[in-house]
């Protein structure tokens, strides 16, 4: 597994842990959670490299335990941990707990081949493979990005639409845009814009949508808003379909992403599966839906008839299973009887 490299600004040959962590959080914790945040901490300041599987190694634990001691802290919110398209851990953000929940920054561990040497990290979540990746800045990066003429600016703009400063890695997200996406200022700006005015500040969602943009080609404002209104419509009939309203997050918007560009369902296609979504389930209908469209894309759908041959074969299946066996002397035996839509509503499920 590859190594993970943590990195803060400065280094301090000493492990300070928060008072906060040992009054509130501390205390819920076992063995196993306490030695890895503890861990981590002091990593990120030494400035040295690890990995998922140099933490198991050295406290004498499985990867899956330390995989689950990092998701215990990420429901804590004491970090958060990003994942490539093959749900590969690829990068975790340590919260500073002594910071105003309003500007609390993060501090990046990130995938290194060896290290110090910071490789590209992938989208967040289970988004598809994009040619737009976000690096790892070093300190230096972010230093000389801070004394550019142009970047008291951007982050003014940002800062005006937000409501608050910038943490560290909301900078790094701004640096983002303008060498990687190549976007000039008024697209930035239009931007945030665009997102503050759906409810959306979490520079997750605003980098996910940057990054649509880029693969659009839009490179005006003009172009973003003519893409973002038929974009707009488009999404806000899915969510209309699932039964939901308001603003997707963005985990809603990488399944609706996934679907159209991924997958390249038409809309048709996506509202089947919303359709039978609706009827099967009230709970995690994003998940459900995309268990029924992964499905059809690994057979092959491209229009509803194609839907049709599925559910017809399907059918002939549950028929031929349901045909009784002749008695004789290799089935006298109890034999098992399975409610299969239970178990295909299960499947979808996962």
């Amino acid at each position: 597994m590859a190594r993970l490299t943590i990195y803060k600004d400065n280094y301090v040959d000493s492990t300070v842990v928060s008072n906060r962590f040992i009054d509130e959080y501390m205390k819920d914790a076992n063995d196993a959670q306490l030695k890895i945040y503890l861990y981590l901490i002091r990593m990120l300041n030494a400035n040295q490299a690890t990995s998922v599987s140099d933490i198991a190694d050295k406290f004498n634990h499985t990867e899956k335990d330390v995989i689950r001691a990092l998701k215990y802290w990420e429901k804590n919110k004491l970090l958060n941990l990003d994942y490539d398209g093959n749900k590969n851990l690829v990068g975790i953000h340590l919260c500073d707990l002594d910071a105003p929940a309003s500007s609390s920054p993060s501090y990046d561990i990130a995938l290194s081949a060896a290290p110090a040497t910071p490789v590209v990290l992938p989208l967040t979540g289970q988004a598809p493979a994009s040619s737009f990746a976000k690096p790892v800045y070093s300190p230096d990066q972010l230093r000389e990005f801070k004394n550019r003429e142009t970047t008291s600016q951007l982050i003014f703009i940002a800062e005006s639409y937000i409501g608050r400063p910038l943490t560290p890695s909301e900078i790094k997200s701004v640096l983002f845009f303008t060498d990687v996406l190549h976007f000039s200022e008024d697209l930035i700006d239009y931007l945030i814009q665009y997102c503050v005015d759906r409810g959306k500040k979490d520079f997750k969602y605003i980098e996910k949508v940057a990054i649509n943009w880029a693969e659009e080609g839009v490179t005006t404002s003009k172009q973003a808003e003519k893409f973002s209104t038929r974009y707009d419509k488009s999404i806000y009939a899915i969510m209309n379909e699932l039964g939901k309203s308001g603003s997707p997050t963005a985990k809603e918007l990488e399944y609706i992403t996934r679907w159209t560009r991924e997958y390249g369902f038409t809309t048709d296609i996506i509202f089947e599966a919303c359709e039978r979504t609706v009827l099967a389930t009230d709970k995690h209908r994003f998940e459900y839906a995309e268990g029924i469209l992964s499905s059809w894309k690994r057979e092959n759908v491209h229009h509803k008839a194609d839907i049709r041959k599925i559910d017809d074969l399907y059918q002939q299946k549950r028929k031929a299973a349901s045909k009784p066996v002749p008695a004789n002397k290799f089935n006298q035996f109890t034999q098992n009887s399975y409610d299969f839509d239970a178990l295909e509503k299960e499947l979808l499920s996962n």
